[in-house]
């Protein structure tokens, strides 16, 4: 993990491009069905939310065109950005929580069809995620949020050698802890109310005492469902149901879920409403459908998953008939960076966060391939228990030659890469006509990650670098709402 080893800065891997004809006999370029759909290639676009939805969860003209000019690269797959299956706010992320989001989503399904020439399938991530609050000013907190109690006053006294605050006025109360400090605060908290204070409210799984936490195995099967069903409806090849990283199921399945309701403590328990959900939604698209899911091969924080539940999960999963599994690690709240006050938690910023997406700036492992080993792990799982359903692999795939290596070893059965189809949408097709030497190669500092955190509009640091591509005129390039930075990359002629 990061922080245990002085980090290392790593150079790019040297990539040999193949040509025409190698490409063409590779495993990366060779067909594979997941369930009902028949992928052309074995390469794959994850999601990525690129924050250009409306404040409503709407599609917008920026939707449209950033999933069409991925599409003009021809991947074998494209995954749309995890997309609510609730019909309440949640700013500009695309959701799928009610029929009145189906037109939107038709349209992109529609460009992305008609850009890639039919060649792409596209699959829509839904996800559900639970509520969090920003970093409260330390005064604001303590007149505003704190459920002050008996015991509080209690430890105030003896932190200060004060009997009188047991008795004080609640506003005087209040207001003297608004005026301590951090050693005081330490003192007279509990664990949650601490965290709150310093990094923000956030819901978990295991607050069961709240009835919208109770009730999340009985709503939440058929909100997946429903929100599936819309995809389909819009025309989407399938859904990646989101079981990963920071998000609420994810945290069902982690070992930290001590629910005591038949949803958490055991494997078996943690797994059961990810396998309600996965019938629920079965049972609403039909067998004629691809369904697949995204989950963690380790969660990374202490007291998570490691690997031995992912083998288990993914075994339950592949009995369940889920058409493909997509391994990805970390990406917790539990060890995220403090963030500023006003700001929210972010869980990409911790260890588990930069596990999810390393940087060249790491260990001596270094960030290239640094996950394979944990789809490798799932599908060996799997085939061992005579399940032949396909496994994505992914962390840091940038060149033809480390994927191919990865198909052919048995890492995984498809090749996705993130960052690097970010900085050039066009790899994957220039690799096939044996024009690799001309793709714009990932640097891996993640500045497209930056802009996430701060929920900028995503592009990537290398397109403002670039020239003008054919067709294109300063005065026709679409700019960020800052203006600072173009908002796609620049355009290829195969």
């Amino acid at each position: 993990m990061p922080g245990e080893e002085r980090p290392i800065r790593h150079e790019l891997p040297e990539a040999r491009w193949p040509g025409e004809a190698e490409a063409a006999a590779s495993r990366l370029f060779r067909p594979l069905s997941l369930g009902a759909t028949e992928l052309r290639q074995r390469t794959w676009v994850p999601a990525m939310v690129p924050w250009r939805a409306t404040e409503d969860g709407f599609v917008t003209d920026d939707n449209v065109a950033w999933y069409g000019r991925f599409a003009e690269g021809r991947p074998g797959a494209i995954v749309v950005e995890a997309t609510g299956i609730r019909d309440v706010p949640s700013g500009p992320l695309l959701r799928a929580g009610h029929d009145r989001f189906v037109p939107g989503l038709a349209r992109l399904a529609s460009e992305v069809r008609r850009r890639s020439g039919g060649e792409t399938r596209l699959f829509l991530q839904l996800i559900d995620f639970l509520g969090i609050r920003r970093r409260p000013e330390p005064e604001k907190y303590f007149r505003r949020f704190l459920a002050l109690d008996a015991s509080h006053r209690e430890r105030l006294s003896a932190a200060l050698g004060d009997a009188r605050w047991e008795t004080a006025g609640e506003d005087e109360v209040r207001e003297r802890l608004a005026a301590g400090d951090e050693e005081l605060w330490a003192v007279v908290l509990d664990e949650r109310e601490l965290e709150s204070l310093r990094m923000g409210w956030r819901e978990r799984v295991t607050d069961v005492e709240q009835e919208s936490i109770r009730e999340l195995p009985r709503v939440l099967p058929g909100l997946f469902a429903d929100a599936a069903a819309r995809a389909r409806e819009a025309g989407f090849d399938g859904v990646e149901l989101h079981f990963a990283h920071a998000y609420t199921m994810a945290s069902f399945l982690s070992r930290r879920n001590d629910r005591g309701d038949g949803y958490g403590g055991s494997p078996e328990n943690r797994v059961r409403l990810p396998l309600e959900v996965i019938a629920a939604t079965r049972a609403a698209v039909g067998s004629d459908w691809t369904l697949g899911c995204r989950f963690l091969g380790d969660v990374v924080i202490a007291g998570g998953s490691r690997i031995e539940d992912a083998r288990h999960y993914a075994r339950r999963f592949a009995e369940a008939g889920l058409d493909f599994l997509s391994v990805s690690k970390g990406g917790k709240f539990e060890d995220a960076r403090q963030p500023r006050i006003g700001e929210a938690a972010y869980p990409y910023t911790g260890p588990s966060g930069h596990e999810c997406m390393p940087t060249v700036r790491i260990d001596e492992r270094g960030p290239f391939g640094r996950n394979l080993e944990l789809s490798r792990a799932i599908r060996d799982e799997i085939r061992g228990a005579g399940h032949e359903i396909p496994v994505v692999g992914a962390g840091g795939l940038c060149t033809f030659d480390q994927m191919e290596e990865a198909l052919r070893r048995g890492d995984c059965d498809v090749a996705a890469a993130a960052r690097q189809s970010l900085a050039d949408p066009d790899w994957w097709r220039k690799m096939r006509l044996g024009r690799g030497e001309e793709t714009r190669r990932c640097v891996f500092t993640n500045y497209c990650e930056g802009l996430d955190q701060k929920h900028k509009q995503v592009t990537c640091q290398l397109w403002d670098r670039a020239e003008p591509g054919p067709g294109e005129d300063e005065a026709t390039i679409a700019s960020s709402n800052d203006g600072r930075r173009r908002l796609l990359p620049p355009t290829w002629s195969a």
